[in-house]
């Protein structure tokens, strides 16, 4: 038997920022992981989580971390992306928006039904499917970690986590590599150019909230913060409501729900300062917050993974995940162009649904950023994608994954 050592809550914290700073100094020397967009908690993770593989097989240590404030700081993260959703932007995206946000539903199913026929296919066990479908891939790395424990409990999995994290992170890189050759081809067969004579544009829109939107301070640090544990302890307080309707849902996406709900109708009830408390939704203060909380996060996630419980089935998941990228190449290729127009518009979102499929939202702008850059502006792409990908998507995949592991 190996010996074991827990890192405590404040340990394993320090150790989570020390990994996310040895990522961020190895994306700086090599490119290949700027290039492909790699978070720095993922390079940091990733190898803090390879040295704990090494002291379990040379040394005999197994090496865990104390975990609670991870779970806080998901909590936050898309509690603050649920404050930063205006429905408004309904109106802005038009039909344009409703079409992506169909073609990304369908392939939720698509997805999950190649991963659970090719799990089947390899012989993994049952349980795996939805790990190597949208849980880790049109989820990312985030939903893969929320949903992890839940899939370990139903199907008796004792490395669901490791499994759908390497999953995440190798769709991370081929949405990154795929993403800008598809548009390529898709240019030059199409012979497409923008029509657009304004500077390229990455990202949503800034909310117009005055002056002091773009400057931290302690009072709107504190603002933020106040907000963003009121929506918390709402959530919480819902939490049975929730269950009572037969709908398992994990506690993050009650938060994401709530913050929604709260954004909408409280600051057009009471103001946008009310009480001196200035509404934090897409002011740079949230942006800080949520940024923190996403990278310690992802840093405290990735160095935890037990990798030496993944066994042999590496190769199997090679096999799922090169199949599932086929998969997303045709359906972009295929059903996504058409369905957008066949523009130089649709050749950019197809760039962009790349991080869609595969990656996450981050690989998706990075990618349509690259494109843009080469061949001109394509502001409705940028409109219309981070609102699928970041917003109602994760809403409508959390509905598919918690009826396939029920």
């Amino acid at each position: 038997m190996p010996a074991t050592y827990e890192a405590q809550g404040l340990l394993t914290f320090t150790i989570a920022i020390l990994v996310y700073f040895v990522g961020a100094g190895l994306n700086s020397v090599i490119a290949p992981l700027r290039r492909w967009n790699i978070p720095e908690a993922v390079t940091g993770g990733l190898l803090a989580a390879t040295c704990t593989l090494v002291a379990y097989r040379v040394f005999g240590l197994a090496i865990s971390f104390d975990l609670a404030a991870r779970d806080m700081l998901l909590l936050y993260f898309f509690t603050g992306i649920g404050l930063n959703a205006r429905l408004a932007d309904l109106v802005t995206g038009g039909k344009p928006l409703a079409i992506l946000l169909g073609l990304t539903v369908v392939y939720l199913g698509v997805q999950n039904g190649v991963a659970v026929g090719a799990s089947a296919v390899v012989g993994l066990p049952e349980g795996m499917g939805p790990l190597l479908g949208s849980v880790s891939l049109i989820g990312g790395h985030g939903t893969t970690i929320a949903w992890a424990p839940l899939i370990s409990e139903r199907f008796g999995l004792t490395n669901a986590l490791e499994v759908g994290i390497a999953s995440a992170t190798l769709g991370l890189v081929l949405a990154s590599v795929v993403g800008g050759p598809v548009a390529g081809v898709l240019i030059n067969r199409f012979k497409l150019r923008s029509d657009e004579i304004l500077a390229p544009m990455v990202g949503l829109p800034e909310d117009d909230v005055g002056p002091e939107a773009g400057k931290v301070t302690y009072d709107n640090i504190l603002s933020v913060l106040l907000v963003l544990n009121m929506v918390i302890l709402i959530a919480y307080g819902l939490e049975d409501v929730v269950e009572m309707t037969g709908i398992k849902l994990p506690m993050f996406v009650v938060c994401l729900l709530v913050a929604i709900i709260v954004t909408n109708t409280v600051p057009a009830i009471l103001g946008r300062g009310a009480w001196g408390v200035a509404w934090p939704a897409r002011t740079s203060a949230l942006a800080l917050i949520s940024d923190l909380s996403l990278k310690i996060f992802l840093a405290m996630s990735l160095m935890s993974m037990q990798l030496w419980t993944l066994g042999g089935i590496g190769p199997m998941l090679a096999v799922v995940l090169g199949l599932q990228t086929v998969v997303a190449v045709a359906y972009i290729l295929f059903v996504v162009f058409p369905a957008m127009g066949g523009s130089y518009q649709a050749a950019v979102i197809s760039a962009g649904f790349t991080g869609i499929s595969l990656g996450a939202t981050p690989t998706a702008i990075a990618n349509m950023t690259a494109v843009t850059k080469t061949h001109g502006p394509a502001p409705t792409a940028f409109i219309i994608l981070p609102l699928v990908s970041a917003f109602f998507i994760d809403i409508a995949n959390a509905i598919v994954i918690g009826f396939m592991i029920r």
